[in-house]
């Protein structure tokens, strides 16, 4: 059982939210507003968040900048509009995936449970990873390029393990899905190559032939590094 934040102004979309999480099996708590919210979540740390874009008082985009200064819970934005400019504004603003309205049931579970599974369990390893592109601690999340340190997102810190772990293999968007969000529907693969895009970004890497995540045409990606 995980304790779920749902932040919702729509009564409907929250009780029902409530609802099938609660049937799910976890312990929800419902804000109507951005403010209420973070108030909640101060009050009580969830594992998880669930936050709708379009609110009055605070919307989403401002609750989640407000989140991300305190914790890097994960973040599932409920969102009318699927267009790319909004994934990438949710990216670079630390939301973690998002779900389109209207939506299944089943399909919004799915991406509960991809991002709950990805929670640190706390009893694993978490060695420092270091080649001759990056330096990349699992501990601290901490990322480091060129002595510079890098600020990433959850699930860019996820991509960017994804890869490290898979160096010099090819990644096709499907794969980099799974090993990404943790499930094969919990997210577009379509929507990878943006993720990429701004994750190399981030990181100080263009898209050419000299990239450390080479682009691999019709296929997916690669990272060239490796540990020595």
């Amino acid at each position: 059982m995980a304790h779920l934040l749902v932040i919702d102004d729509d009564e409907d979309v929250a009780l029902g939210l409530k609802l099938l999480l609660e049937r799910a099996g976890h312990l929800v708590t419902s804000a109507a507003d951005g403010s209420e919210g973070l108030r909640a979540f101060f009050d009580s740390p969830a594992d998880l968040v669930v936050l709708d874009v379009s609110m009055p008082v605070m919307d989403g985009w401002a609750t989640l900048e407000r989140l991300r200064v305190v914790s890097d819970v994960p973040v599932l934005m409920l969102t009318a509009r699927g267009l790319v400019h909004e994934r990438v504004r949710g990216l670079q603003a630390g939301a973690d995936d998002y779900q389109t309205k209207p939506f299944s049931n089943e399909e919004l579970l799915a991406r509960v449970g991809a991002l709950l599974r990805r929670r640190p369990s706390g009893q694993e390893e978490s060695p420092i990873y270091a080649d001759r592109y990056l330096k990349m601690d699992a501990l601290s999340r901490e990322v480091s390029v060129d002595g510079r340190v890098v600020r990433l997102t959850p699930l860019e810190f996820r991509l960017l393990g994804a890869f490290v772990t898979h160096a010099k293999q090819v990644l096709s968007l499907d794969q980099l899905v799974e090993l990404t969000w943790g499930d094969a529907a919990a997210a577009d693969p379509s929507a990878v190559k943006t993720y990429v895009r701004h994750l190399r970004r981030k990181l100080g890497w263009g898209s050419g032939s000299g990239s450390p995540i080479e682009s691999m045409r019709g296929i997916g990606y690669r990272y060239r590094g490796g540990r020595a």
